[in-house]
C-alpha cells in the first residue's frame, strides 16, 4: 500500500494499520544491532551467544544490542523502558540508537570506552525523559582475554552466572534506575575465569505470572541451571507461564566443552556429489532422527556447493533455470581438491545428552550478516537450506570466517 493511497473503508484502515505495524517492527529489528546473529565466538574455545526478543506489542519497551568491539571484547546492552506502549518504546529505541552510533564511531577510531558510553548516553537521555520517568538498563563489557566482566546495572534484574562447579552466582544492580536527575554512576568488574554460562534478561521474564499462581522469578535459577541451550530455557519458561504480560528479552551465553574427551567422530569427505550422498547416509545411520538429518543434509550441501566449489547464489539460480545444475556441479568438482570435515561431539549436561555436529569446509567463507535478511524473509528461495537447518535443530552457528558451522540436537 502506497503512503499516498487514501484510507477510507474499515478494511482499508485495517490493512493500513497492519502495514504500518510491520514497518514499525522491521525498523525495531534494524535498530537492535546484533553482531553475533547466528555466529559463534571461536576465540579461546567456542562460545554460543543466543537471544530471545519477544515484544508484547508491535512497539516494544525492551531493546538490546550486541557489538563486537575487537577480537576479545564484546559489548552487551539491555534496555527496559518504563511502562508499555509508545512512550516506553520511544525511550528504549532512542537510547539504543544513540549508543550504537557512539559505538560505531569508537570502533572506527579504535577508542572504545565503556565509561564514555555510559556518561554520554545519560547526558543524551536526560532531556528526553519525563520528570517521573525512569529507565532500566544494563551496560556490559565482556573481555575474553582477561576473563573479566565490566558492568553498570541500572535497576535491572540480576545477572545469573554458572561456574564450573554448577554454582549459581547472582550479580545485582549497582545503580538506581536512570532518570533525568542523576549524574553519578558506578562501574564494577568481576572475574569470569571459571564461568561457563551467563543469562542477562529484562523483568518481563521474572515478573510474568505462572500457571500455578506465582511469578517466574521463583523458577528462573533452577531453569537456568538445567538449561544447556537457549531453547531449553525458552521452553522451560513457556511451559510455566499462563500468558505473556510484558516485553521479554534475554541473552544466553554458553561455553562449549569441545575437546578430545567429548569428540566421538571425526571424518573427512571429498568434495563430490557422491561424497555428499555417502555423508548423508553415514549421518542418518548414526542419528536416524529426521530433524537432525535434515539439518545435516542442508548444511553439508552448503559446504559442498557454496563453500568448497565457491558457487554463488546468482550462478546457482542460473544453472537451475537452464536445467544444467547437477551436470555443472560434476564439472566443477573435477578440479576441486578441497575436503569437508565433520566433527561430532557428545555433551552430557545433567540428565540430558546433546549431539553437537560441526561441518568445516575449505572455502573462502561468507559474511554471516546476510543471514539476518534470510531469516526475516524465510519464504525466499535464497537461503532456504540454512533456514531449514535452523528449524530442525536447537540452533546453528557459524564461525567468524563463515566456513565452519555447528548445530545442536538433544538426544
Amino acid at each position: 500500500m502506497q503512503n499516498s493511497q487514501k484510507v477510507g473503508t474499515p478494511q482499508e484502515k485495517e490493512e493500513y494499520s497492519v502495514y504500518q505495524e510491520e514497518l514499525a517492527f522491521q525498523k525495531e529489528l534494524n535498530i537492535l544491532r546484533n553482531d553475533y546473529y547466528y555466529k559463534m565466538i571461536d576465540s579461546q574455545g567456542i562460545t554460543l551467544v543466543d537471544f530471545l526478543y519477544q515484544p508484547l506489542d508491535t512497539l516494544s519497551g525492551d531493546a538490546y544490542t550486541v557489538r563486537i568491539v575487537d577480537e576479545h571484547r564484546t559489548f552487551y546492552l539491555l534496555v527496559d523502558g518504563m511502562g508499555k506502549g509508545l512512550s516506553a518504546s520511544l525511550t528504549a529505541m532512542s537510547v539504543t540508537i544513540f549508543i550504537n552510533h557512539i559505538i560505531d564511531k569508537m570502533i572506527e577510531h579504535e577508542s572504545f570506552s565503556l565509561d564514555i558510553i555510559i556518561k554520554e548516553s545519560m547526558d543524551y537521555m536526560k532531556p528526553l525523559l519525563l520528570d517521573e520517568e525512569v529507565l532500566s538498563i544494563d551496560y556490559i563489557l565482556f573481555d575474553s582475554y582477561f576473563a573479566q566482566l565490566e558492568y553498570a546495572k541500572f535497576s535491572m534484574p540480576p545477572f545469573l552466572l554458572e561456574d564450573d562447579k554448577k554454582n549459581i552466582i547472582k550479580i545485582k544492580s549497582n545503580n538506581p534506575p536512570m532518570n533525568k536527575w542523576n549524574d553519578s554512576y558506578q562501574i564494577d568488574r568481576c572475574s569470569v575465569q571459571n564461568i561457563n554460562k551467563f543469562l542477562f534478561y529484562s523483568d518481563g521474564m521474572v515478573e510474568n505470572s505462572t500457571e500455578d499462581g506465582f511469578v517466574y522469578n521463583k523458577y528462573i535459577e533452577d531453569d537456568f541451571l538445567n538449561a544447556y541451550t537457549r531453547e531449553d530455557i525458552k521452553q522451560s519458561f513457556l511451559s510455566k507461564i499462563a500468558t505473556q504480560e510484558d516485553d521479554r528479552t534475554f541473552i544466553f551465553i554458553n561455553k562449549l566443552q569441545l575437546d578430545e574427551h567429548t569428540l566421538i567422530h571425526n571424518i573427512s569427505f571429498e568434495t563430490t556429489l557422491d561424497a555428499v550422498r555417502k555423508a548423508n547416509e553415514w549421518y542418518q545411520h548414526l542419528y536416524g532422527e529426521e530433524t537432525a538429518s535434515i539439518a545435516f543434509n542442508e548444511l553439508f550441501m552448503n559446504a559442498y556447493e557454496h563453500g568448497n566449489l565457491g558457487l554463488d547464489t546468482q550462478t546457482k539460480h542460473k544453472l537451475l533455470e537452464d536445467d544444467i545444475y547437477f551436470e555443472s556441479l560434476l564439472e566443477y568438482e573435477k578440479t576441486c581438491k578441497k575436503r569437508i570435515t565433520v566433527e561430532i561431539y557428545k555433551i552430557q549436561h545433567l540428565q540430558n545428552s546433546y549431539i553437537i555436529t560441526k561441518i568445516i569446509d575449505e572455502g573462502e567463507g561468507f559474511d554471516t550478516k546476510m543471514l539476518s535478511d534470510i531469516f526475516r524473509h524465510s519464504q525466499k528461495f535464497n537461503g532456504r537450506g540454512v533456514y531449514l537447518s535452523r528449524k530442525n535443530s536447537m540452533g546453528i552457528y557459524y564461525n567468524n570466517k563463515g566456513n565452519s558451522v555447528l548445530f545442536l540436537n538433544k538426544l
